[in-house]
């Protein structure tokens, strides 16, 4: 097992560089990483004090800070104590400079600004919530898009992921014996909200729901959890989805962010076909 410090440097929220650190760490097996994060580093006195618990525990340093002075004393302070430092976002800058010959702003946290697209996900959460497990069905001609699932197939999580993409999803659950809401089956199929089924194999399921029903102290033999039931709950909600048309993803072993990705493709081809046919 290798175990490090990872410093993550950052002039706004650090999202940006946490994000990158995790999405490379992952490719590694028998990494221990001792994490240090440093948010909102926007004054030179901020940047001594961090050096010097840099110094305390070397190890690697990766950073998203664009101000030129700030950026001098990383590189001068890291190579001072010999510490490797890497600027993630330099690579994809350079590039874009030159390929939109444009100058580059250098003003920390634009991402973060409050324009249209930041209260946009906003809106986008609170319908999610709203809208969460069936509950007001009467808004379900807004949405973008909506899951239909059976019991703990990840409707909310996931939901509430793509609203923070800023869709604005909403999600139903699928109840053996219980018809779909009439607000459901009746949007238009060309111009409504795109209605998408989830679905999982019945022995995940199983172990996810009397995981759920111990956690809750009730009896994990309940029929919510035998498994022949559930795998007629399961077949039951992929016939109607099949003869609805509408597109059927397994989220067995996705993760919430790989499903999220599926429907955005989803809903992109949906785009391409409007356009074609507009």
């Amino acid at each position: 097992m290798v175990s490090f410090h990872l410093h993550l440097l950052s002039d706004a929220t650090g999202e940006t560089v946490r994000g990158v650190a995790k999405a490379c760490l992952v490719q590694f097996r028998n990494v221990d990483t001792v994490e240090h994060n440093w948010p909102m580093v926007r004054t030179a006195a901020q940047m001594s004090q961090i050096l010097k618990q840099l110094k305390k525990n070397p190890g690697v340093v990766m950073y998203t800070v664009v101000d030129e002075s700030l950026r001098q004393c990383i590189e001068d302070g890291c190579r001072e104590i010999q510490m490797p430092c890497i600027a993630v976002l330099d690579p994809v800058i350079a590039v874009l400079t030159k390929l939109l010959h444009a100058e580059f702003r250098g003003q920390p946290g634009r991402q973060h600004e409050l324009n249209a697209e930041y209260f946009g996900r906003i809106d986008a959460m609170t319908f999610a919530i709203e809208q969460d497990d069936g509950q007001g069905v009467s808004n379900l001609v807004t949405a973008d898009v909506i899951l239909v699932a059976v019991s703990r197939s990840s409707k909310t999580p996931t939901c509430i992921y793509l609203a923070n993409r800023g869709v604005k999803a909403a999600n139903v659950p699928f109840v053996p014996g219980i018809p779909l809401p009439s607000e459901l089956l009746e949007l238009d199929a060309d111009t409504g909200p795109m209605v998408v089924g989830l679905t999982s194999e019945p022995e995940r399921l199983v172990q996810i729901r009397r995981n759920r029903l111990r956690m809750i102290g009730e009896d994990g033999k309940s029929p919510y959890a035998d498994l022949e039931a559930v795998q007629e709950e399961v077949g039951a909600a992929l016939r109607v989805f099949r003869e609805r048309g509408w597109p059927v993803i397994d989220v067995t072993r996705r993760s919430i962010e790989e499903t999220a990705a599926a429907i955005f493709q989803q809903l992109e081809q949906r785009r391409e076909a409007g356009d074609a046919n507009g």
